[in-house]
């Protein structure tokens, strides 16, 4: 029977878990360079937990700066299977009413290309699946006990993720609409692509802050407006993470995330480099050293 560890990955306004047991904290160096800060873990309701402050602790990391890699690879590392991830973000529809949750199920990348979006390169090639970016699965249980303790949830949705860290602009707002997106953020990609190359389930929780600056009935996106709307979602988003690890603890994975470099490694396991091996066996070895 599976073990779950439960990684979380807290954006703006969630930067520590209550409730937690046994209480560690771990700094890891990865062959990617630091994580975004120590990663904490600890226990809640009998699962093992781990967390990491994905701007660091008091917000240091634009989100072009977040070491997306070394934040995935050490929550491997830590032997994490899921991970929620916990982001602000701006609606990009009026039924999305600032204060409530979206589990978004799509991804739509408007980074500009600084950020490194694989572990593979240095000698082997690699390519994973990605047509459903979220773990159906974990997406569930985060709609369920979103439910549970109260708060408006919007299962699905399109995620847009831009560079930041400026806003963006009223023309970029509108278009953005016109092409049905849901939600507007400036970190689930890469992390979502990481996370998948890792094999680590992994799912969002997107606490609608603004209506970005579509919205002629309302004010334009600010960081002011952000932040008090962020102030009253953090409570809910910690009881969304209690509620839904209990139900992690009692539910067995049934997706493929798991197995999403089955078939996904290219190079001919001979040709792999010593050290690109060695970096990445947490990710790849149970494939390359086994020789499938």
């Amino acid at each position: 029977m599976e073990t779950p560890v439960v990684g979380v990955i807290g954006g703006s306004g969630l930067y520590e878990i209550e409730g937690l047991e046994k209480v560690e904290e771990v700094t890891l160096d990865t062959p990617f360079g630091a994580p975004s800060d120590s990663f904490i873990t600890g226990t809640l309701d009998g699962v093992k937990m781990v967390f990491l402050p994905r701007h660091g602790r008091g917000h240091r990391f634009l989100p072009s700066e977040v070491n997306y890699r070394a934040n995935i690879y050490g929550m491997k590392k830590l032997g994490v299977t899921r991970i929620i991830s916990v982001s602000a973000v701006g609606s990009m529809k009026e039924h999305i009413v600032p204060g409530h949750i979206v589990i978004p199920d799509q991804f739509f990348d408007r980074t500009q290309g600084k950020r490194a979006s694989t572990f593979f390169g240095q000698g082997i090639a690699g390519h994973v699946q990605f047509a459903d970016p979220i773990c159906v699965d974990l997406a569930a249980i985060l709609e369920n006990a979103a439910g549970e303790v109260g708060a408006v949830v919007h299962a699905g949705g399109t995620y847009i993720c831009i560079e930041g860290p400026n806003f963006s602009t009223r023309a970029e707002s509108k278009t953005y609409r016109s092409w049905g997106v849901d939600v507007i953020g400036m970190t689930n990609i890469p992390e979502a692509r990481l996370a998948r190359e890792a094999e680590i389930c992994y799912a969002t929780v997107a606490l609608a802050t603004d209506y970005d600056c579509w919205h002629e009935g309302h004010d334009d996106v600010s960081v002011e407006a952000v932040l008090n709307i962020i102030r009253q979602n953090v409570a809910t988003a910690r009881a969304i993470i209690k509620t839904a690890v209990g139900q992690i603890r009692r539910q067995q994975a049934g997706c493929s995330c798991a197995r999403a470099l089955e078939f996904a490694i290219m190079t001919e396991h001979r040709l792999i480099p010593g050290d690109t091996r060695q970096a990445l066996e947490p990710i790849i070895g149970k494939y390359v050293d086994s020789g499938v």
